[in-house]
């Protein structure tokens, strides 16, 4: 197994302390047989607590990386890197309701017209997450379209200045210059102050609808420098997109509004506060997906099913109702502001960031002979789909051994802008591709050496940004490109996207997945145009809708919200067959190369992710081979010096323990009574409900679910509890506050049973018992996603502390 030394956000950059960094250098090998696991630590006696089975593999501690000071970070010079790896610093989430007697207490009380308020505040909330959805997709498309527009001016009139008297060089350096500088900014405030809003957030709001937390993925300060980054990212001329980060951004802000307070501003509303545990929160992060796409795109169908099928790992009829208000009223909002905006205050035209435009069905019907050439595109789309993730995959692997560090980092993201900016520029420069003025609809139209009343065509697709040279592949007439243009635009354009998705900017990668698809399929429509001898049927602005179609699908594997996405922003339900047919097709076709992007960034970052079922292969597994053991068990009335010495031992960091019955004065283990979570534990030991001896009934403080509420999401360490030595021999009993129905399997049952049951019901922890109700093993998110399918059959993957 690889040696892993040092942990890697979702950015690459390093986010560990030294002691960590010693940590990693003995990584515990699988099942916690190596050094660093269960055993090499600290030694608790056997009277203190009890322990089951005879090898240990446990869910390590976040809540010390929650901490808001934070020591100084070391990065080493390389962080070796295994594809076969799992790592173990990825906590999971509560998604399954802990029904103690505080919980079913509460239940009780409430009565239906009770009921129906929560009802009513899950409504208000959708309408919430939606409303400010819109709002922020309308801050970030205004600002983009002031800034871009300035920056291209300025361009523009320096390139038509320097055109009649010489020295191009240095509106070239002025680009350059200009792209590099709006680069740095973005890159810097995501490397140096929130790694995890680089990229398009997609993969982590994947990962945290699965369950799995990513720490810092929900938080405000996400949030602003998502937006910030993503305005700088687009500006700068990077090939990016400002609709994928609005996936996260509604998500960030569902988060927020659910639960009635802000930990970044220190500020709690005292409103909401019913919501506040990992299951409903989990719902609304799905509505505020939803409600992204269907601001970026002004499909809100679309959005409920890429939540659907992308995202939410849990669904019901209820939760689909609310997810699509949201996405409609997201939507609304937009499409609203952007009218009023624009000075059509009743003209509701602008639903989403981009709008496809209006495709014709009289002037571009299809009909059954192009079927087979809508396949091949398909087949095309999933080859050159799966070239971009196997390319984007090395590139990365790259990233992470050798550009961790923050400052090379912004570095690479000025790099590639400037990168960018010269080669826009060259290939406009070398463009002898001139076309006449008259009826363009080119925002920027650069003549450089062309005649009077003609523009050069090269500058409409680099001279721009992406969403508007999309939407020109797609509408311009016949005859608007030369061919060589379109093949020499998709060959540099293909590697600059491929090149900068990855970087330490925020980005999303459907635009640019689609300007290249449209340059491509816009050049395969003018070649089938030149075989049929200019047939009605081969218009070049409807393949450039199947070939975007089919490169992104290619890319990012989605079929059906895809679909539905395209047929929305097209306004056209016509082409809804041959788009579904060249999705699948790209699909199946690229599934056979590599992963989808998405699915490959999770891999790489080692996230323990559970898919919808488990390996094809594993059935002769059973549950006592996968499970972890020894399983730190505690008694219904236990010692706190034992709790706090369990809580605080480094190599048994569990954080679900059985709670059993047993006599204190023997190690004999009777049946399983319930499971307390580690967080209650903390809970219980800063509220200090204890008494000084067992039979004492009175507790001081009769706690309320509103004080495990109100500690959400952030519990505290163990490290920042004081309990003095006469609290340690006091009694603290657990009945109360311990699920006394965990869901538990026997341990024989198969690998298949045990992950069906856990992923379908969103379990942190399923406790495995004997035929005699006695606890022998836990079975964790990490011991079902370490098996996964391999080339050479089921693989077993190796945990690490990365």
């Amino acid at each position: 197994m690889a040696n892993v030394a040092k942990k890697v956000s979702w950015s690459g950059r390093d986010r560990d302390d030294d002691e960590d960094a010693r940590a990693g250098e003995t990584t515990p090998l699988l099942n916690g047989t190596g050094p660093g696991a269960a055993g090499s630590g600290r030694q608790l006696t056997p009277s203190s607590f009890l322990r089951i089975g005879q090898l240990s593999n446990v869910d390590l501690n976040e809540d010390i990386h929650e901490l808001e000071t934070e020591v100084p970070r070391q990065r080493p010079n390389e962080i070796p890197h295994n594809e076969k790896l799992l790592s173990l610093k990825y906590e999971s989430l509560d998604y399954d309701n802990s029904e103690n007697q505080l919980f079913l207490e509460e239940e009780r009380r409430i009565n239906h017209a009770a009921f129906r308020t929560v009802e009513i505040k899950r409504w208000v909330i959708c309408a919430m997450i939606g409303i400010l959805t819109g709002l922020v997709a309308c801050f970030i498309d205004i600002v983009v379209e002031n800034l871009a527009g300035l920056k291209y001016r300025v361009v523009k009139d320096n390139i038509d200045k320097f055109t009649a008297k010489g020295g191009l060089s240095f509106s070239l350096l002025l680009w350059a210059t200009l792209n590099a500088s709006v680069v740095m900014v973005g890159s810097l405030i995501v490397a140096f102050i929130e790694p995890v809003a680089a990229g398009s957030g997609i993969p982590q709001i994947k990962c945290y609808l699965n369950g799995v937390k990513i720490p810092h993925v929900v938080r405000l300060k996400t949030l602003v420098i998502k937006v910030c980054g993503v305005i700088l990212s687009v500006v700068g001329g990077l090939a990016v997109g400002k609709e994928g980060p609005m996936i996260h951004s509604g998500s960030v802000i569902a988060a927020g509004i659910s639960q009635g307070r802000s930990t970044s501003l220190k500020r709690d509303f005292k409103i909401f506060e019913y919501f506040r545990r990992d299951t409903e929160k989990r719902d609304f992060v799905s509505a505020g997906a939803a409600a992204g796409v269907s601001a970026a795109f002004g499909a809100p169908v679309g959005g409920v099913l890429f939540s659907l099928e992308e995202g939410a790992s849990f669904w019901n009829q209820f939760l689909t109702w609310r997810i699509f208000f949201a996405s409609m009223i997201s939507t609304f909002t937009l499409n609203s502001v952007l009218s009023v905006y624009h000075g059509n205050a009743w003209d509701l035209s602008s639903p989403g960031l981009i709008n496809f435009g209006r495709f014709d069905s009289e002037k571009m019907g299809y009909t059954i002979q192009e079927i087979p050439i809508f396949i091949f595109m398909g087949v095309v789309g999933g080859i050159l789909g799966a070239l971009f993730n196997a390319l984007n995959y090395w590139l990365t692997m790259f990233r992470i051994r050798y550009i961790h560090r923050p400052c090379l980092q912004v570095v690479e993201a000025m790099l590639v802008a400037a990168v960018t900016a010269t080669v826009g520029f060259v290939m406009i420069y070398c463009s002898r591709d001139c076309q006449p003025i008259q009826g363009s609809s080119v925002a920027y139209p650069l003549q450089l050496f062309c005649a009077d009343g003609e523009y050069n065509s090269m500058a409409t697709a680099f001279f721009n940004t992406p969403e508007k040279s999309v939407v020109n592949l797609f509408h311009d007439p016949p005859g608007s490109y030369n061919p060589m243009t379109l093949g020499m635009f998709t060959l540099m354009y293909f590697f600059l996207a491929c090149w900068t998705y990855g970087l330490t900017v925020s980005a999303g990668v459907f635009i640019p997945s689609l300007l290249i698809g449209a340059a491509w399929g816009r050049l395969f429509g003018i070649s089938l145009s030149y075989l049929t001898k200019g047939s009605i049927w081969a218009d070049p602005g409807k393949y450039a809708l199947m070939g975007a179609a089919a490169q992104l699908g290619g890319i990012v594997r989605m079929t059906l919200s895809l679909t539905v996405i395209m047929m929305e922003a097209t306004g056209n339900v016509t082409y809804g067959f041959p788009i579904m047919l060249v999705l699948m097709t790209a699909k199946i076709v690229g599934d056979y190369f590599v992963e989808g992007l998405y699915d490959m960034h999770i891999q790489l970052q080692s996230v323990p992710f559970l898919h919808w079922e488990a390996p094809v292969t594993s059935h002769s597994l059973t549950a006592r081979e996968v499970m972890s053991t020894p399983v730190t068990c505690l008694r219904r009335i236990e010692r706190v010096g034992t709790v706090v010495d369990i809580l605080s031992d480094t190599s048994s960091n569990h954080n679900g323990f059985p709670v059993v019955e047993s006599n204190p004065d023997t190690t004999q283990v009777a049946g399983l009574r319930g499971l307390i979570l580690r967080s209650q534990l903390i809970v219980l030991l800063k509220h200090k409900v204890f008494v000084e001896r067992a039979n004492l009934n009175l507790v001081q403080r009769r706690l309320k679910l509103k004080d495990f509420r109100d500690a959400y999401p952030r519990f505290p360490p163990i490290q920042s509890i004081h309990v003095s030595q006469d609290e340690r021999e006091c009694m603290i009993d657990l009945s109360e506050f311990m699920n006394p129905s965990p869901y538990t399997v026997p341990q024989e049952a198969s690998l298949p049973r045990v992950f069906k049951l856990f992923r379908a019901l969103g379990l942190r922890h399923l406790v495995v018992v004997d035929n005699r109700n006695e606890v022998v093993g836990m079975v964790t998110r990490k011991d079902l996603a370490r098996y996964r399918l391999g080339k050479e059959g089921l693989e077993e993957l190796s945990l690490a502390q990365t």
